[in-house]
């Protein structure tokens, strides 16, 4: 008897046979298909839900709700313009502020700053980012805005003013106001991914580029940061894509002003915003169906821009990119 169980543990484990082996590969990449199809299918019955409810307003002003200016519910005149604007260049700003100092930040963290200090610092940053858009907006009336009327937009004016971009008068709630709000919120989000590439590069760059004579400046340059050029500009394009829906804190510093004005100083007025304020006061189906089609518009605005992001990112395209 033990001599047969000895021969019996030493059979070979039963294999699974072909045709169960090839469903189960079917079965795991129809499942795969459904969860991909169903992001798809959200996307279209969101833009579907949006023209559906903004129909009215598409079939009265057609392309002139995209350039024109006039936003008034009594006449029940509607267009997008001064909506869009705000929207792109709050975005604009944000980037313009957030970006660098997220690349800097995830650099420092990733190669220049001591063992010690590293996890603290990424556990604040990852703090930052659960922080809820009401907060920072009433950090940023409170506190972001008068600081700002009184101590930054003074200086911006004395030493900028000749720049259209810094003229007119001060009120501290403002395009660039809103533009920094967003800044704050968009940096650990950028931050986080911008890290997580740096991380990605192989050690064997910085490696050869110390190898050769480089310092820790030209490594950086060179080394990480020509690799990681594609994937940084993707965690630009995520941090923008954040910025252009940003809703409760923008429409807490940006004054809410429906015209288009040269002066970052000047109150402005984004599509999320304005849908935040006015969805509860649409009384008529013409004004609903408005914010319907700003929503819509909206949509469209994050699409076509994330869209042209991605193409310069494809024209960006160095063979460290792709792998990073």
């Amino acid at each position: 008897m033990p001599a047969v169980t000895a021969q019996a543990s030493l059979r070979p484990a039963a294999t699974p046979s072909p045709a169960r082996s090839r469903l189960g590969d079917r079965l795991f990449q129809s499942v795969t298909f459904l969860a991909a199809a169903a992001i798809g299918l959200m996307f279209v019955l969101v833009a579907y839900v949006l023209y559906r409810g903004s129909h009215l307003s598409i079939d009265k002003f057609g392309w002139r709700f995209l350039v024109t200016s006039t936003w008034d519910p009594v006449a029940e005149q509607y267009g997008a313009l001064p909506f869009i604007y705000g929207t792109v260049v709050s975005s604009l700003i944000a980037l313009v502020i957030a970006v660098p100092l997220s690349i800097g930040t995830a650099i420092y963290l990733t190669d220049l700053a001591p063992l010690w200090l590293r996890q603290p610092l990424v556990s604040i940053i990852e703090m930052l980012a659960a922080v809820p858009s009401v907060i920072w907006g009433l950090w940023g009336v409170f506190v972001m805005v008068p600081w700002l009327r009184d101590h930054l937009f003074p200086l911006l004016k004395q030493y900028l003013g000749f720049l259209p971009l810094f003229q007119g008068p001060i009120y501290g709630v403002s395009m660039l106001a809103g533009g920094m709000v967003v800044a704050i919120m968009i940096l650990p989000i950028v931050t986080s991914v911008s890290r997580e590439i740096l991380r990605a590069v192989p050690d064997l760059q910085r490696e050869a580029a110390y190898g050769l004579g480089a310092t820790r400046w030209e490594v950086t340059r060179i080394a990480v940061l020509s690799y990681a050029r594609r994937g940084l500009m993707g965690a630009a394009v995520l941090g923008l894509g954040r910025a252009l829906g940003e809703t409760m804190a923008v429409t807490m510093v940006i004054g809410n002003r429906p015209e288009i004005a040269r002066s970052l100083f000047a109150p402005g007025y984004t599509l999320a915003s304005v849908i935040a304020n006015e969805f509860t006061e649409a009384t008529t189906d013409m004004y609903l169906n408005a914010l319907f089609e700003l929503g819509l518009v909206l949509l469209g605005v994050t699409v076509l821009v994330n869209a042209l992001a991605l193409i310069l990112i494809k024209t960006m395209e160095t063979p460290g990119g792709r792998h990073a």
